[in-house]
């Protein structure tokens, strides 16, 4: 049997274990008010992420709205200057037969005198061998007195005859200058319009390029992207604030430098310092665009392009500008023949000088305007000289008047010395970086 003893033990220590588990499991037992506190804490924090989530896609699909405005926008902006290229061909294309016209007239205009001089000289001979004889041997040479008679009158006729084609030959003559200056001006007109092609095709492939910049951006990165797009407009505009690119000038100055001489020149003549920048700015433009020559022959215009010695015809209008050209670098001391012009576009004369870009026979209207306010020579190569004649200019035609309309006018008779609508995409050009640079003036003046 089994000891007493020993069946006690076992019995105690089943109680004991029995005691210990139950006190465990009792332990091991979740509160009920702790386990609530937690999943209120845990929905809490779920609401909290939901609430969040909420948030960013509410400002995604801002993003989203913003990007697409924005796309919309440079569409509108990039069909806008589509449309006015288009424009700009069709009047090119119009003037183009106009002018084949007019040469056209002016080949027949030329053949008629042709004819004239001929019968003219016929004329003049007769009558020049009539004079050469004698009353005697006028008689003589008669068989009777009628003959006589027949032969004045018909001198007489001669005479009202030649008489009568001088006069249609000086008539075609004035006729045919008509037409050549008629000629001139359409030329020029053209090359105006193919600087204004020429400048909307640039601000065309800019604004695709931004159109691109924003196409290719996700909605996520968008926030992200437009911070980092300010940070690069604000590092552009202390780039802007530290160069001002002039064509025709070796060392461009500084913005702030650029900025010191428009105020001098507003001082003088009450042109606003923003549109005088942003006139040389689009000039500049121009200037690059058509790039730089050197005149070579002064009877023909005909020069060479500076940085690989090209032939090019029509560097410069032989009649209306060499002279004044040959005149202004001798009095500067200059070589005529190394110094730089702009090149042609694809019609008209090239010629234009400096940061202004003045054509000789207009720099020589204002060259003594700007000579009394500097006490020396006027320089169209000198920065300063360059903006004070353009201020001069820019004032003769109501830009210190600084409203909208007025320097926009004044604008666009810079450029073409009218206020024609079809240059207007220059006009505008001219204020939008007006716009801009008043704004970098303003930033200057707080630095200051």
């Amino acid at each position: 049997m089994i000891n007493s003893r020993i069946i006690k033990i076992f019995l105690s220590s089943i109680l004991v274990l029995a005691f210990l588990f139950s006190n465990f499991f009792v332990l091991a037992a979740p509160d009920p008010l702790e386990e609530r506190q937690a999943l209120e804490e845990e929905l809490k924090k779920l609401e909290e992420q939901i609430t969040q989530y909420e948030k960013d896609i509410t400002k995604t699909q801002q993003e989203k709205n913003t990007l697409q405005n924005q796309i919309a926008v440079l569409r509108k902006t990039i069909e806008k200057i589509n449309l006015q290229i288009s424009q700009s061909n069709a009047t090119i294309k119009k003037v183009g037969f106009q002018i084949t016209d007019t040469e056209s007239s002016i080949g027949q205009t030329s053949l008629k005198i042709t004819d004239s001089e001929e019968k003219l000289a016929n004329n003049l001979r007769l009558v020049y061998e009539s004079d050469q004889k004698s009353l005697i041997e006028i008689l003589l040479s008669e068989k009777n007195f009628s003959d006589f008679f027949n032969n004045l009158v018909a001198l007489e006729a001669i005479n009202a005859k030649s008489q009568e084609l001088l006069e249609g030959i000086k008539g075609l003559k004035v006729d045919l200058e008509g037409q050549k200056q008629n000629l001139d001006e359409e030329k020029t007109d053209l090359e105006k319009i193919v600087q204004i092609k020429t400048l909307q095709k640039s601000e065309s492939g800019k604004t695709q390029q931004e159109k691109d910049y924003f196409l290719r951006l996700t909605e996520t990165e968008y926030q992200q992207q437009l911070k980092k797009k300010t940070e690069a407009e604000k590092r552009a505009a202390e780039i802007r604030a530290r160069i001002f690119e002039l064509v025709g000038v070796p060392k461009a100055p500084t913005f702030g430098e650029a900025l010191d001489i428009a105020k001098y020149a507003e001082g003088i003549t009450g042109v606003r310092p923003a549109l005088l920048l942003a006139i040389l700015t689009q000039e500049s433009n121009i200037g690059k665009n058509v790039g730089q020559c050197y005149l070579k022959n002064p009877s023909t215009g005909e020069g060479v392009v500076s940085y690989n010695g090209k032939a090019v015809a029509k560097v410069m209008s032989p009649s209306r500008d060499v002279p004044h050209f040959l005149e202004i670098t001798k009095e500067l001391g200059k070589d005529p023949y190394s110094t730089p012009v702009s090149c042609p576009m694809s019609f008209g004369w090239g010629g234009a000088m400096g940061p202004a870009q003045f054509i000789p026979s207009t720099w020589m209207l204002y060259r003594e305007k700007v000579k009394s306010t500097t006490g020396r020579p006027a320089d169209p190569w000198n920065i300063r000289d360059a903006f004070l004649a353009a201020a001069f200019y820019l004032a003769d035609y109501g830009a210190a008047n600084r409203t909208y309309n007025d320097e926009w006018k004044a604008a666009m008779i810079y450029f073409s010395g009218s206020t024609n609508s079809r240059y207007r995409f220059y006009g505008d050009s001219v204020m939008n970086i007006a716009g801009q640079y008043e704004e970098d003036i303003k930033q200057v003046a707080k630095a200051d």
